[in-house]
Formats: structure tokens, C-alpha cells, sequence
């Protein structure tokens, strides 16, 4: 969809640019509302302010542009076609003009992505401005001296420094990290990119153990290139769907390379903020050592957005006199073979544990409780992920492209993506629906990314389980159809026994917000609000990466890309907090 080579384009995409800079040099809302669509949107990460929104409509965001670029002295916006050069793309059904441009301002270096409707004038339907680490941390580095190679023979060796350091015994950390999976790790490797002291704690026994403990066959599902982490991507003989140890280990080989602070066999118990001084009084467990009380300047909740176990009350379960297991305490398959299983769920847990199931020899009877999105993992899952894969420019670029997306336009994309993929997967999705598996397709038919922002789940990628259920090879119920639980499995409305030794329950995980007056108290969680899902003004993600109404409590979570881009943005905030360029908290 795209052309190589398109000098029109690359000079409209000139033009514009600069019109666009002298504009906002002269403060001129007419000239600037000359060059967007009525119908346009602007997405900041932390760009022309410290914030992270989405706005829509001309006149709103020609307000807000002209402010906030006084406001940070943004200037010299030019066409960086080092990283891109311009180009006609396909977003949305729109035919575009897609460009990156870089400014400066007295935040930093920022970078930015404008799509362009084409015509006699140009006009932007999307624009993005965001702080650019990469450009920030470089500049850095030119101003710093050049590094001696000069050394103390008598000191300590590099290992029993760094052991030392890791002891934490005469200082504090400046951020506390709790969790230690992709998202704890990402923000951790940028906070000590900026120089802050970043300390993860995690309960696990290993780094890595939040995946290497989980079902035998798991992987992920969208393709390696959409899941490097920062500074250090997998090898480029990786298969295109990692395995779950496979991703345990190199993330323990990342935390160890890059040098990140990480306390396993650590319970963080909780915190308490102190206004006087702006620190937190954490208090954590490690194994082998005296409890301990850290003062941080920041928390960082990383504790995902799947992290407490949800088991939902069940009526009647307490009949059952086999074994009940969450979906993250189910390990093997093997262990269960030659028995009967219920699975409860079908989500993607629900549907790998019951594949896993009935390719030992158990007999596997899922229970429906809702409708529930399926999608072939391949190739259907991965047209969401087109940016990533398939030759192109470096992945810093990729993640540019991607974020620059605002919400409204994501929907019309995924909406048109969700469509192919439904005829793509219609003989599948039609011996489905014949088997009585209830379908549904996200909201207004937007697929599963959307949903997986908005609840975290509700979907199935397809690796042979789908056929294995219309086939009647793995049973298949609604639960409005169980009259109860049995002492040997499932009644039915209908007087016939789904028989069971097993019941699993892939119901799902609590979100972050469950954690909160758990680990903070009641006041702290009814001042923050709700997590995860969209936020209707900001059109982003509630409470994630952005400075919460609690002083220096802050979250992360979500897929690997999701942590890999907005980590540096909330590692860029706490850095401006500390420099007072920024209120410690949201208003």
C-alpha cells in the first residue's frame, strides 16, 4: 500500500510541516486551522506538555496546540526524513500522506507523526507530538566529558560492587517497582536510563517465574517482532511465537545485562505516603532478611493488568468433590491424563488448558459463560499488528507510527481489520456457531485489541482448540444450561452428568485497582478511581503511565509493546517531578 518512491508527497508533506511551524511561532489560529480537517485528532505523549491525551475536532485542538506550544517554547519543526521519508499510506480506508517530524522545546527533544489528506491543500486528519528519550539522552551524553579508561586495581571487583549495590544498605531507592514481569522490567531499564536508582521487588523465586510457572503450554500470540524489549530485541532466530519459558529466561538474562536492581522472594506489603517529606513508608519481606521499610520518592504499581486471580462466586461448587484450580495453578496436562475436566471460561487460558487437557487423554467438557471473540492466531490475530511486521524501518520508528494512532481512528482501523478477519475465518467461525458456541466481535465490531484495553481479555487466538470443539472432541456447554454442581462433576438441566475429577477456573484476573486499597488503603483507591479501560475525555487509558491524584503512586501494565512505548513517558514525568517542572500529582 505504500509507494517507494513519491517526490509529490514528500513536498507536500514539506510544505505543510513548515506552514505548521510558523503558525505556531505566530500564534495565528487562522492560518493553523487552515491546515487541519474538520474532522481531525491529536494525540500527546508528553510532547508540547507533560500530559497524555487525545483530542478531537479542529477548533479544540488549535486552542490547546497554540498554548501549549507557547507554553514550551516548541519551535524548529522539520521533516526527519532520516527517519522516515514521507510517504502515501492506507489508515483507516483513508488514503494518507504519513510523515515524522522532529521539533525542539524547553522539554526536550520532541518527535511527531502527521497524517495528511491529500489535495490542492493538504490538510492533517491525525497528528501526534511526543518527547523523544532517544533524542533527550543523546544530547546528554555529547555534553557529558569523555569517560576515562583509567581504573583502581585495588578496589573491588565489578561483581562484589554490583552486590554491594544490590544490598541497598546505604541508601534508598529513588522508585520501587512492584513486579518484576515485562512491565516492571521496561519501566525499570528506563528510569535507570535517565539516572534514577529503580529497585523491582517481586515474590517469585526466580525473574521470569511470573511466566516460567504458568501452563505447560503456553506461548505468546502476536509474532516476535511486535515484542522486543528496549535496547536489547530477540535474536533474529527466534520463532515467530515464544514460548512461555523461552520469554521467562530472557527476561532473567535482561535483568541481569542491563543491570537492573531486582529482589526476588520479596513481598511488598503495602505503603503509606508522607506529604511533609513526598515519600512513601513501604514496607517489604524478603526471604532470608529482617523486614524492611523503603522510603521512595515513586511506586510503581506493576503488577499487570491480569494479577489477582478472579474466582467468582460459583453456586453450588462446594458439592463438587474433585479438585478446583484457578487457571494460573494449572500446570500440566499429563498430570490429568486418563480423567475427566470442566473447564469453566473460554478465553484464550480456558481454551490452551483445554487443549492441553485433551491432548493428554483427559475427557474436556468447556463451559460458555459469555459470548467470546475467535480469531485464527495466524493469519488473522496478527493483521492488528501490521506495523511490525514485514520489512520497514528500525522498531523505535515502528513504535512512533504506532502510538501516533489516536483512539477514534484505531477503532475505524480495527473495525475494517475485524471485518476481513470474520470472512477470513468464516468456516471456522460457521462450524463454531453450529457446535453452540456463542460469538461476539468486539465493541461495534472493533476486535480484540480494543477489548483487550477495555477488560483485559474476552477473546480466544485459535491454535487448534476451535476445530477440536466443533469436531466434539471437546464438549461444549452453556452454563445457563448446568443445573448445579454434582459430587462428580456438572448437572444438567436436562438430567444428564458431565462427569469430572477436575474443574478449572479461567475466569479471569482481577485488575490493578483491586491491588490499590489492599496495598495503600481505601482513601488512596477511592482518590485514584478506576484503572485500565478509557478514559472518555483523555480518550487514553485510565490511570496508566501518567501521574494518578495520589503523589507518587504510578502504574504500568499490558502487552509487551504497550510497556516497551510508554514506559519512557512515565519515566520522563517522574523525571520532570523532580526537577519541579511538574506538579507531583494529577489535579
Amino acid at each position: 500500500m505504500l509507494s517507494k518512491v513519491d517526490a509529490p508527497a514528500e513536498q507536500q508533506a514539506r510544505t505543510w510541516v513548515a506552514a505548521f511551524n510558523q503558525s505556531l511561532i505566530g500564534g495565528d489560529k487562522v492560518a493553523l486551522a487552515a491546515l487541519f480537517a474538520a474532522d481531525c485528532h491529536w494525540r500527546n505523549l508528553c510532547g508540547l506538555s507533560w500530559n497524555i491525551f487525545t483530542q478531537s475536532g479542529r477548533d479544540t485542538i488549535c486552542d490547546t496546540l497554540l498554548r501549549d506550544a507557547h507554553e514550551a517554547k516548541a519551535q524548529d519543526f522539520t521533516i526527519a526524513g532520516d527517519l522516515l521519508t514521507p510517504r502515501r499510506a492506507t489508515v483507516a480506508g483513508h488514503e494518507v500522506i504519513e510523515a515524522i517530524f522532529r521539533f525542539v522545546s524547553a522539554n526536550g527533544a520532541g518527535l511527531g507523526v502527521v497524517r495528511l489528506l491529500p489535495g490542492d491543500h493538504p490538510q492533517a486528519w491525525t497528528l501526534s507530538t511526543l518527547l523523544d528519550m532517544d533524542g533527550i539522552c543523546a544530547a546528554r551524553r555529547r555534553d557529558n566529558e569523555p569517560v576515562s579508561h583509567a581504573r583502581d586495581f585495588a578496589e573491588a571487583s565489578w561483581l562484589d560492587q554490583r552486590a554491594q549495590h544490590l544490598a541497598y544498605e546505604d541508601r534508598e531507592p529513588d522508585v520501587l517497582i512492584v513486579g518484576g514481569g515485562h512491565a516492571g522490567i521496561s519501566a525499570a531499564v528506563e528510569l535507570k536510563r535517565l539516572g534514577f536508582d529503580a529497585l523491582i521487588v517481586d515474590k517469585e523465586e526466580r525473574v521470569g517465574d511470573n511466566w516460567r510457572l504458568r501452563y505447560n503450554g503456553l506461548k505468546l500470540h502476536n509474532k516476535t517482532p511486535v515484542n522486543h524489549l528496549r535496547y536489547m530485541p530477540f535474536p533474529v532466530t527466534w520463532p515467530d511465537y515464544i514460548p512461555k519459558d523461552k520469554i521467562a529466561n530472557w527476561l532473567e538474562t535482561y535483568v541481569e545485562s542491563m543491570d537492573l536492581d531486582f529482589w526476588t522472594r520479596t513481598t511488598f506489603e503495602g505503603a503509606t505516603y508522607d506529604d511533609a517529606s513526598a515519600t512513601w513508608q513501604a514496607t517489604v519481606r524478603r526471604e532470608g532478611h529482617a523486614p524492611r521499610t523503603l522510603h521512595p520518592k515513586h511506586i510503581v504499581l506493576a503488577t499487570s493488568v491480569s494479577s489477582v486471580p478472579n474466582i467468582p462466586t460459583i453456586p453450588t461448587i462446594e458439592n463438587f468433590k474433585g479438585t478446583v484450580l484457578h487457571s494460573s495453578q494449572f500446570t500440566k496436562g499429563a498430570d490429568w491424563r486418563g480423567k475427566s475436566a470442566v473447564v469453566l471460561g473460554t478465553g484464550t487460558s480456558a481454551h490452551d488448558i483445554a487443549q492441553e487437557l485433551q491432548a493428554n487423554g483427559v475427557n474436556v467438557t468447556m463451559v460458555q459463560r459469555s459470548p467470546t471473540m475467535v480469531i485464527n492466531v495466524d493469519p488473522s490475530a496478527q493483521l492488528y499488528d501490521k506495523t511490525y511486521l514485514g520489512d520497514g524501518p528500525p522498531i523505535e520508528v515502528r513504535d512512533t507510527l504506532n502510538s501516533s494512532v489516536p483512539l477514534a481512528v484505531m477503532k475505524i482501523a480495527h473495525k475494517i481489520i475485524t471485518d476481513e478477519v470474520r470472512k477470513i475465518d468464516a468456516p471456522l467461525l460457521g462450524r463454531l456457531e453450529k457446535a453452540g458456541f456463542r460469538l461476539e466481535f468486539g465493541e461495534d465490531g472493533t476486535g480484540w485489541p480494543l477489548k483487550f484495553r477495555q477488560r483485559g481479555g474476552g477473546y480466544y487466538f485459535n491454535v487448534g482448540c476451535s476445530e477440536l470443539i466443533a469436531d466434539g472432541r471437546i464438549g461444549l456447554v452453556q452454563a445457563a444450561d448446568i443445573k448445579q454442581f454434582a459430587a462428580g462433576g456438572v448437572a444438567m438441566n436436562d438430567g444428564t452428568v458431565r462427569n469430572a475429577d477436575l474443574v478449572v477456573l479461567a475466569t479471569g484476573y482481577k485488575g490493578q485497582g483491586h491491588m490499590v486499597g489492599t496495598l495503600f488503603g481505601n482513601d488512596v483507591a477511592e482518590r485514584i478511581g478506576r484503572i485500565w479501560g478509557f478514559e472518555e475525555t483523555t480518550q487514553e487509558l485510565r490511570n496508566m503511565w501518567v501521574r494518578t491524584k495520589q503523589p507518587g503512586l504510578w502504574f504500568t501494565g499490558g502487552a509487551f509493546s504497550q510497556c516497551r512505548i510508554y514506559s519512557r513517558y512515565m519515566a520522563l514525568q517522574i523525571e520532570a517531578i523532580e526537577a519541579g517542572q511538574l506538579a507531583k500529582a494529577a489535579s
